[in-house]
């Protein structure tokens, strides 16, 4: 029977229906073919690879920090707490279990409610399946048409997801790569930044909290509105309650916690241990390229989810760090106080002009032909700034200019700690705020050690057999074949000139007239050996001011030098990467065979050096350790200052734990005002005394901070059986200059020899007899 369609305008309903389902079926098979841009291909999908955040672990697991460029990584399906998933399936798509990518439920209710009846409380249509979709492959802008476009690509490969993948392979997908707030990916990632723990310790809270972000992650970020947050982390405990995923009960008792941040943003500028991980990075990379060149298989740090693994304890760091800061800041004052309007950077107008010549961008204006008035009107332009104090960055109305002078007042520092059995980096701290003084004083930093030299002088005056009780006169000596130079000591106070010191006092007070005399008798080509042989390879210049510590090494160089007094002579190079995994766990790089360097002295050497530099503990140079900071732990050292207390030094040794800190002026143009708190005692050693206090307060610690030296050999205490000091018998007393003149003798070739006074014969006569 024929239906006869007697009115017009249904027969022109019908034509449209027919016209639009027509175009819907057009619109879609030109997106399905690709006019609308290429989809990807079953093969595509099941080839994803997604850009994954590299992370930086502790010696313990302990997360350091990550590298990325976006930030995500990557966790797997069995570290999802059940109620993280729940929560997620309750409030963004509740059919999950039940559609195969594409909600057509949802989507009726979305036509009907939100476009014929504008009513935007309906929610959205998208299923986990299309969000993930769009979470991996973007969307594309094509004009008016970029909705219907997205959407239909976003429902194709959806189907495509649901048929390759099962359902946990697609919400594991789905939380590891969706955009959380502060452009944060992956739950991962989210749960560090805002609650600082693993997704597989998340609590209900936490989780509901994290999945009510994803309808508006800015609107919704816990940190800058926790309120509206917490309102909203509600509202996703209502869902799991309907759905039954969680009782009413704990909906009620978890609605009634506040909701706690716990905040930790990975700023490669901010936050723990920022110069070791710059220093990593850089470190990483060099590894990265050789095994590209050598494998022929290349990584990316920034994508590829790398796992590097550090020596670094994140404790020590932070105490490192901690006690650093406090230093750094009271001595900072006690600098600014000392020079008062006299200050380099306030009054040292020459200085200031060289310093202003250095910018970069005076010497890109110079190139422009403007003049010196032009340029010093152009950095003198005073905008908003802000800038660095300890008391926290402060914003001023400053010029360039202004900025510069600020900033060189300064003072740095470096600070490390390493193992010395292995060479392993427990603490590592470059300088005083990475994102303001990026140079790392570590590493890429060489200054003049100072005293800290000295230890190698008498080592190398041990192993050559000398006596460690052989007594030294303190008396002040001119060298006439080194242009008549005299070095002197450090304290102002008139020393006895007939006062002679044993190789132990002579090191726990540092003094230089004492330490210059033993390098003659020594050699400077038998001290630089020694240097050499404990690590030392930068280069040691052939004069006998190398005694005073001339020389300029990185603080890495000095402290592995000092490892060997506390590893049975041998050097321990000092490491901080052991391994690099791939995001698969397969390890790419592992550091093997450490550098552990020959023998560089012998036992009985060393034995003697550590008995000698605990003296400087104990009642030498840098006694405060025990007076002022009551530390009761066994430890030898020692402390340096340069001319003109341009550096301050402190190296400390312990059974377990090799200390070294370095305080000074970025610019070597600029020192201290003065030695009382320019020393190495003042201006060094307080960073380590503070970092020690603070191990010392943990129990964690316990077994390296309540480490003890081993008894010396009966040999070793028997050689330093002696008085500490002595004076001049009566007849070279009687007969000795108050200053004798006396050549250096070198190691050259046109070695000239000592003038011998008339009773040298008495000093080869006293040093047989003691």
């Amino acid at each position: 029977m024929r239906i006869k369609l007697q009115k017009p305008w249904l027969k022109w309903l019908l034509k449209l229906s027919f016209s639009g389902i027509a175009l819907i079926v057009l619109f879609w098979l030109s997106v399905y073919i690709g006019l609308w841009g290429k989809l990807a291909s079953k093969d595509d999908i099941l080839n994803i690879k997604q850009a994954e955040a590299s992370i930086l672990l502790d010696a313990n697991q302990e997360l350091l920090g990550k590298y990325f460029i976006f930030d995500r990584q990557i966790v797997a399906y069995d570290d999802l707490p059940k109620h993280l998933v729940d929560a997620l399936i309750a409030t963004e798509d509740v059919r999950f279990y039940e559609h195969n990518g594409i909600d057509y439920t949802s989507l009726f209710r979305v036509f009907f409610k939100s476009i014929l009846m504008q009513d935007n409380s309906s929610g959205g249509g998208s299923t986990i399946s299309q969000q993930l979709a769009k979470n991996i492959y973007g969307r594309g802008n094509y004009g008016w048409f970029s909705m219907p476009v997205n959407k239909t690509k976003e429902m194709i490969l959806a189907s495509r997801f649901e048929d390759l993948y099962s359902k946990e392979d697609i919400i594991v997908m789905y939380l590891n790569t969706v955009a959380f707030s502060e452009n944060v990916f992956g739950i991962e990632s989210a749960s560090q930044r805002f609650f600082s723990t693993s997704t597989k310790d998340l609590d209900v809270s936490q989780s509901a909290t994290l999945v009510g972000t994803l309808k508006a992650p800015h609107s919704y970020n816990p940190r800058l509105f926790p309120e509206r947050s917490q309102l909203r982390r509600d509202v996703v405990l209502q869902q799991m309650e309907k759905y039954e995923y969680i009782s009413k009960e704990l909906r009620t008792e978890t609605s009634e916690q506040p909701l706690v941040v716990v905040y930790r943003k990975f700023n490669h500028a901010e936050g723990t241990a920022a110069y070791f991980r710059e220093k990593v990075r850089l470190d990483v990379k060099v590894i990265l390229d050789s095994l590209a060149k050598a494998n022929d298989k290349s990584y990316n740090l920034y994508k590829d989810g790398l796992k590097i693994h550090t020596t670094l304890d994140i404790d020590m760091q932070r105490y490192a760090e901690s006690a650093m800061q406090k230093h750094l800041a009271s001595l900072q004052s006690q600098l600014e106080k000392s020079y008062g309007n006299k200050a380099p950077w306030i009054s040292n107008t020459s200085l200031i002009e060289k310093r202003i010549k250095e910018l970069p961008l005076y010497k890109q204006l110079k190139k422009q032909k403007r003049s010196d008035k032009e340029i010093m009107d152009s950095l003198s332009v005073k905008t908003k700034m802000s800038l660095f104090s300890w008391e926290g960055d402060i914003v001023a109305d400053a010029s360039i200019i202004d900025s510069l002078t600020h900033t060189m007042k300064f003072l740095n520092t470096g600070f490390v700690a390493v193992n010395p059995k292995n060479g392993a980096v427990k603490a590592y701290v470059g300088g005083i705020n990475f994102e303001r003084f990026k140079f790392d004083h570590v590493s890429d930093s060489k200054r003049q050690v100072g005293s800290t030299f000295k230890p190698i002088v008498y080592t190398a005056a041990l192993e050559k057999g000398m006596d460690a009780c052989t007594y030294y006169p303190v008396k002040e000596v001119t060298y006439t074949n080194q242009k008549d130079w005299t070095p002197t000591n450090g304290s102002k106070e008139e020393v006895d000139r007939h006062l002679n010191f044993s190789f132990e006092k002579a090191l726990s007070e540092s003094v230089n007239t004492i330490a210059v005399k033993v390098l003659e008798d020594v050699g400077i080509d038998a001290v630089i050996d020694q240097a050499k042989r404990m690590g030392i390879q930068s280069d040691l210049p052939n004069v006998p001011s190398l005694a005073l510590g001339t020389a300029q090494f990185s603080m890495l160089e000095l402290v592995g030098a000092y490892t060997s007094f506390a590893n049975d002579g041998h050097v321990s190079k000092p490491f901080y990467i052991t391994k690099i995994e791939d995001k698969s766990g397969n390890i790419i790089f592992e550091q093997s065979n450490r550098y552990i360097g020959t023998e560089a002295f012998s036992e009985k050497t060393r034995q003697t050096m550590i008995e000698m530099m605990k003296s400087t503990i104990n009642s030498g140079t840098a006694k405060r350790m025990r007076s002022t900071y009551g530390l009761t732990n066994d430890i030898a050292g020692k402390t340096g200052t340069t001319q003109n207390n341009k550096d301050g030094w402190f190296v400390g040794v312990s059974p377990d734990l090799v200390m070294a800190s370095w305080v000074g002026n970025d610019d070597h143009r600029i020192g201290f005002s003065n030695t009382s708190i320019g020393q190495g005692a003042h201006s060094a050693l307080p960073t380590v005394a503070l970092f020690l206090k603070q191990l010392n307060s943990d129990s964690k610690f316990d077994t390296l901070t309540k480490a003890k030296f081993e008894t010396p050999s009966d040999e070793v205490l028997a050689a330093l059986d002696c008085e500490p000091e002595k004076r001049d018998g009566f007849l070279k007393r009687l007969f000795t200059k108050d200053k004798k003149e006396r050549e250096f003798e070198t190691d050259s070739k046109d070695k000239k020899k000592k003038k011998k006074g008339f009773f040298s014969f008495l000093k080869k006569k006293e040093k047989k007899n003691e």
